[in-house]
């Protein structure tokens, strides 16, 4: 009678189960719904429960909004010397050399040219995942460099930021480049063409300060953190409590620091509309 011996399966340990679920399952941060990751990742990152916006890459950023994900990148080397060989914990050296792993880029910004709904444009992008998104010397270059070729080709500028503010680890050069992209940003609109800031979860310090709050249009994610100082701190300044959802997005939006909140499934489609509208590949 072998042949309906039934077969001794071997009992899995709980700690093998783990290791083939694991990553598979995201809660959201907002309505705390456990999401299968790959329905997240193909809704953009936006929870289909609640429209909580996640967190998204830099490179997984400018593949939604050029077309057909295709891009070429610009300043692609740009990398920090660490000019004041700073170090805390660890050497600044050390921080640029893991941030540089884990995210595969040399600094905290991409640049890509590509076409957006058939038209081109340069769309610089932030990357929170490398040293929070700060702002060094080689961010503050490479908005730059995106502004001077977009008044020599004649182009559109949409930046997008998600960043801790300026990187102290770089001193005063860090807050230098906030003037610096300022002044070159009064230059592209000398040329008339132009540049639309997008601000995401989260927005704040040196990069408020500057060049996220200086566009022809503001225009922020549902509910992105925007802010020059943290809450904490405002609330330990002034020495009163802050208002429901204060530094938020609709909050800046009701008290007329933003033109519009966009949910990120939109975003292509209102870019490409507003420099329609702005005339911005008219000559």
């Amino acid at each position: 009678m072998v042949w309906f011996r039934k077969e001794k399966q071997p009992i899995e340990s709980p700690k093998e189960k783990r290791i083939q679920t694991e990553g598979l399952w995201v809660k959201c941060d907002d309505c705390k719904q456990i999401l299968w990751k790959k329905d997240l990742e193909g809704g953009l990152l936006c929870c289909p429960k609640c429209g909580h916006h996640f967190k998204i890459g830099s490179r997984a950023r400018l593949e939604m909004l050029f077309d057909d994900g295709r891009y070429k990148e610009h300043d692609a080397g740009l990398a920090s010397t660490d000019p004041l060989q700073f170090k805390d914990s660890k050497s600044y050296s050390d921080r640029l050399r893991q941030a540089e792993r884990n995210t595969g880029m040399k600094d905290a910004l991409i640049t890509g040219e590509g076409q957006l709904e058939g038209k081109p444009a340069i769309i610089c992008a932030m990357e929170f995942q490398f040293i929070g998104g700060s702002m060094g010397a080689v961010v503050g270059e490479k908005v730059t460099r995106a502004i001077d070729r977009c008044i020599a080709m004649k182009l559109p500028l949409v930046v997008v930021s998600c960043s801790g503010g300026a990187r102290m680890m770089e001193g005063a050069i860090s807050l230098m480049q906030m003037s610096k992209i300022s002044a070159a940003l009064a230059r592209l609109d000398e040329v008339r063409k132009p540049y639309i800031s997008v601000l995401t979860d989260p927005t704040t310090g040196g990069v408020t300060a500057s060049f996220a709050m200086l566009g022809d249009l503001n225009i922020a994610e549902p509910g992105a953190l925007i802010g020059f100082a943290g809450p904490r701190v405002i609330e330990q300044t002034i020495r009163q409590k802050l208002p429901e959802g204060f530094q938020r997005a609709e909050f800046l939006l009701a008290h007329g620091m933003l033109d519009a909140i966009v949910p990120r499934k939109e975003l292509k489609g209102f870019l490409a509309r507003a420099f329609r509208l702005l005339r911005a590949w008219d000559g």
